[in-house]
């Protein structure tokens, strides 16, 4: 994908020395994104590892959850729980330690308690999306502590519109029988520009090149593997709508725009099916004949879906103004009513609800001759229920506030950033109230020793509060396949983490190094404790503090082999490795390393693209956690854009149609990843 150079916001660019507009230093505009925020950055002057999913990239992105797109990027793999829930894993890291935003925002949802909770926003609202690996905490406090993904779609503008413009975008895909529908439209009156988008996608149950449960899975059932066969992953089917709209006006000193967005997803949840089959063995021995056995069977594939809806509305605006040391102010808020529901057997079970806000206000230094920063303010409040027979966690109101000032210095050849940012988080169920304070702090420095070369390396101490889950649990979590219990007397999880980068860039090269180290005091981790809850016969999991390391790199590189006119031949690679450890063993579900190659011709009218990816094995693995075989994936795609803002696109994924596991999924061994598949489609943009 292609590399841009973005932060989300001021804070964001605190965690990163930015390059703004410097004094000798003329940018490129058409190398630098600035992005809700006052800082400038270039693409060779990132001293953290950042991506960014362009549109172009989603249109041929497949219709799925924002883990399943962002896989593949350097660093990010997905927890894949069918295609109706995933999230994204960075560097080892999920759920709470990885912060999934819309618009620089929190989503006020119920996504990061579990893993077959989808994140209320879809791949195909944005304009693109921006990933940050590594500690955020910063700018969004300790749930960035791992990274950041923020997905950005066009509902309030901030610059003023002449006329109209918009996109569409259709495609079709087999493997799932998968139908995808999207558009957006902006139009401008004056000061004012207002927009509408909708999407809705569906899809089937996807197929799969050998049986849904892994020959390891089978062994340790003690049930014989009959090697690959094809085979369709059941209760994975997937019907999703969103639509929203918004309005701003833009003056010559700033904007102020208002949106909604309504979210509606069905999706089928693979495993719960399998979990309750085996019980239903079990009671089977004890209690039933064959027939009986038979019926339970079918009456147990049925499985569970997740009726999912959320509301939400945005307020975001900046003003140009003279404030004391001040020369900008900008906010942004969002309220959100999320609700889902989890049905089995076609009834309504258990209920999770999240409503609430958050709300973010920045204050913005001029440029003083190379010295930039922002000092601002960040507050949630959000109330928490479950309601069911699964419902692990008990009702919880949170809220949190944060304080934050970020200071840069560039000159040109050198520079050095800094940070501080003070948190309080307060957790209250009926039966306890519990606060955390945190302090993080980042200190970083780059050099460019010649031309076209960026050196930068930054310290950083985070502090993360423990989430509801981890204080409270109590209770059989069936997506976990565990019953989980959470301890009251948890402190905050400390990181301290080191991050070097090297950037080279030239005509024909781009080089982007990374590579990290994190020592955790106070890692927050669950463990088996050996026993087993007598009522659910689930295993007992219990949530510890231990000391942990995490440390490993992500590379990029790109040579352009040929060039001539608009056309063009390019290679590409790319590679990411991770290691964890606790005092306690191996964390669970680490992703192994990964490599792509690519290749890329370029003829203008149309692009054609082979890619390549290796997979390794992951042996290392956590108590009661089995190893995953390594894979190699081929995919390909063709673009044509017969006319200006017209393109037909035909992507082909897993050509080689092999049996592809994610290490990082609970569901790794029930649900492999979808088989061959081919997408073709059609996107106008105006």
């Amino acid at each position: 994908m292609r590399r841009l150079l973005l932060l989300t916001s001021a804070a964001m660019a605190a965690a990163s020395p930015a390059l703004a507009q410097t004094r000798d230093r003329a940018v490129d505009v058409e190398q630098v994104i600035v992005t809700a925020a006052p800082y400038v950055v270039s693409m060779d002057s990132v001293t953290t590892s950042v991506d960014v999913v362009t549109r172009d990239d989603l249109d041929l992105a497949p219709s799925s959850g924002l883990g399943d797109v962002l896989n593949g990027l350097p660093g990010v793999r997905s927890t894949f729980f069918g295609p109706g829930a995933s999230r994204p894993v960075i560097r080892g890291l999920a759920g709470p330690r990885v912060l999934v935003l819309t618009n620089g925002v929190g989503m006020i949802d119920a996504s990061a308690l579990s893993p077959d909770h989808q994140v209320a926003v879809d791949p195909q609202e944005a304009k693109r999306i921006e990933v940050l690996r590594g500690s955020a905490a910063l700018a969004y406090g300790g749930s960035a502590i791992g990274g950041v993904v923020n997905v950005i779609d066009e509902r309030i503008s901030e610059q003023p519109v002449d006329g109209v413009s918009g996109r569409v975008l259709g495609a079709i895909s087999s493997g799932d029988s998968g139908e995808t529908a999207s558009g957006a439209l902006k139009f401008g009156q004056g000061p004012w520009v207002f927009s509408v988008d909708g999407l809705r996608r569906q899809s089937a149950d996807y197929e799969v090149p050998t049986s849904p449960e892994s020959r390891r899975q089978l062994e340790a059932e003690g049930e014989e593997y009959l090697g690959p066969v094809e085979s369709t992953v059941e209760n994975t089917a997937v019907e999703l709508s969103s639509y929203g709209g918004g309005v701003s006006y833009v003056g010559d000193r700033g904007f102020l725009g208002v949106a909604v967005k309504q979210t509606d997803t069905t999706y089928g949840v693979p495993g719960h099916a399998h979990e309750h089959e085996h019980e239903d063995e079990d009671h089977e021995d004890e209690d039933h004949d064959g027939d009986d056995h038979e019926e339970e069977e079918g009456h147990a594939e049925e499985g569970v879906k997740i009726d999912l809806q959320q509301t939400r509305y945005d307020l975001r605006g900046g003003l140009d103004m003279a404030l004391g040391p001040f020369e900008k102010i900008r906010f942004s808020g969002g309220y959100a009513d999320y609700e889902h529901v989890e049905i089995e057997d076609g009834a309504p079970a258990t209920r999770f609800q999240s409503e609430g806000w958050e709300g973010r206000l920045e204050l913005v230094q001029p440029d003083r001759d190379g010295w930039q920063g922002a000092v601002g303010l960040q507050a949630l409040s959000r109330d928490f229920a479950a309601i069911g027979e699964e419902a692990y966690v008990p009702s919880v109101e949170i809220a949190e506030t944060g304080a934050f000032a970020l200071q840069r210095l560039d000159r040109d050849a050198w520079g050095l950033e800094g940070g501080l940012r003070f948190d309080r988080r307060t957790l209250e169920t009926a039966a306890a109230e519990m606060d955390f304070d945190n302090v993080s702090a980042s200190l970083g420095a780059f050099v460019r020793p010649a031309e076209g070369w960026f050196l930068g390396a930054s310290l950083s101490r985070t502090g993360r509060a423990p989430t509801e889950a981890e204080l409270f649990a109590d209770g059989p979590h069936i997506a976990t396949r565990g019953y989980e219990v959470g301890d009251a007397s948890l402190e905050s999880e400390v990181s301290y983490a080191f991050d070097a980068t090297l950037h080279y860039g030239d005509a024909r090269w781009d080089l982007d190094l990374h590579a990290f180290a994190v020592q955790y005091d106070g890692f927050i981790d669950l463990r088996p404790t050996g026993a087993e809850d007598p009522e659910s016969e689930l295993p007992i999991y219990a949530y510890r503090q231990t000391d942990a390391e995490f440390y490993g790199g992500e590379a990029e590189v790109s040579y352009r082999l040929w060039s001539q006119g608009e056309s063009s031949f390019t290679l590409e690679g790319a590679a990411d490795y991770v290691h964890g450890d606790t005092d306690l063993g191996p964390p669970a579900r680490i992703p192994p390393w990964s490599a792509t190659g690519r290749a890329i011709f370029d003829r203008g009218w149309w692009t054609g693209t082979l890619e390549v990816r290796q997979v390794g094995e992951q042996d290392r693995v956590a108590e009661g956690e089995l190893p995953t075989d390594g894979y190699r994936m081929i995919n390909a795609s063709l673009v044509f854009r017969p006319t200006d803002g017209f393109k037909v696109f035909v992507e082909g994924r897993n050509l080689n149609d092999t049996e592809a596991r994610e290490h990082a999924s609970f569901l790794k061994d029930l649900a492999p990843l979808p088989g061959r598949s081919l997408r073709m489609g059609v996107g106008y943009a105006f």
